[in-house]
């Protein structure tokens, strides 16, 4: 079975900023995070994944289609989740429920009455009232509800508090255990994909940095702690980013076993983060970098 999410080579020129030989894949049955600051190119590629912007190079498969070509076919199976609203504001959830369901072949009324329970959304209320949170749940319900097998979402937790971020993330992973569905999560809120995710995919200026399983990135990087008095300037090598302030040192490094030689007991080797790996990552020109 062909991947659920294939991206080869894709480019895309804009003034001043451009998607440089993306290559991102996701099987069936995964989270993928796809993190990186503000402006990476994390929007970008979402738009083009949904043929909302034309590439200028490379290819999109989506269920082992051509994004392009089968657009309407595939769009049936993809539920898209955005941090914006993008409904009609004076409709109630039911309207726009109505309003919605006829552009699906695969509408599923029972599954809709099921979400609207379980989720607990005011199938009276109209869509200005609901408070954010229930604005990502109405749009989980309509994607599960049309049984969508790819979500993507661009950063569905933004500005939610985080007992309603915590629920949304439930609702992920109870979606992948049909181990047919997969989620593509945008997101700058790295310690929900701590939690959640299986992949981690970084993009920054335009280009992918990494993209591995998170338990591979969690075993293969550290953050190394320790006084200033250890920092050498011959440590390019070893260390990606520095950040050196008045009580010390802290930087990330690919090389556990050789950081532990040099130093012994003398610095603190701790698990990094998704959050440590993008900031040191993204930043690794700055070496000996302030953290004032």
């Amino acid at each position: 079975m062909p991947n659920i999410l294939e991206i080869t080579n894709v480019s895309k020129d804009y003034k001043g900023f451009a998607l440089k030989n993306i290559n991102i894949s996701l099987e069936r049955g995964y989270i993928m995070g796809f993190i990186g600051p503000n402006g990476a190119g994390k929007s970008s590629t979402i738009k083009l994944i949904m043929n909302l912007i034309k590439k200028d190079s490379g290819m999109i498969e989506i269920f082992g289609l051509d994004h392009v070509k089968n657009e309407i076919e595939i769009k049936e199976k993809i539920g898209f989740v955005y941090d914006e609203n993008y409904y009609y504001e004076q409709l109630t959830v039911d309207e726009m429920k109505n309003f919605i369901r006829p552009f699906y072949k695969h509408w599923d009324e029972t599954a809709f009455a099921k979400y609207v329970y379980e989720f607990n959304l005011p199938i009276k209320k109209k869509i200005k009232q609901l408070s954010k949170g229930m604005k990502m749940k109405f749009s989980l319900a309509i994607a599960l509800s049309h049984h969508a097998e790819l979500f993507i979402m661009d950063e569905p937790t933004s500005g939610l508090d985080p007992l309603i971020r915590s629920e949304l993330l439930e609702i992920l992973q109870a979606i992948i255990e049909d181990e047919n569905k997969s989620v593509f999560f945008s997101t700058h809120i790295t310690s929900d994909l701590d939690k959640i995710a299986d992949y981690i995919t970084l993009i920054h200026n335009g280009e992918i940095m990494l993209s591995k399983t998170k338990d591979e990135l969690i075993e293969d990087y550290c953050v190394v702690k320790g006084s200033k008095e250890k920092l050498s300037t011959n440590l390019k090598e070893m260390f990606i980013g520095v950040k050196v302030n008045s009580y010390g040192f802290a930087a990330l490094s690919k090389n556990k076993k050789e950081v532990r030689q040099m130093f012994g007991d003398s610095v603190v080797i701790e698990k990094p983060t998704i959050e440590d790996i993008m900031v040191y990552l993204t930043r690794k020109g700055d070496q000996y970098a302030s953290s004032y």
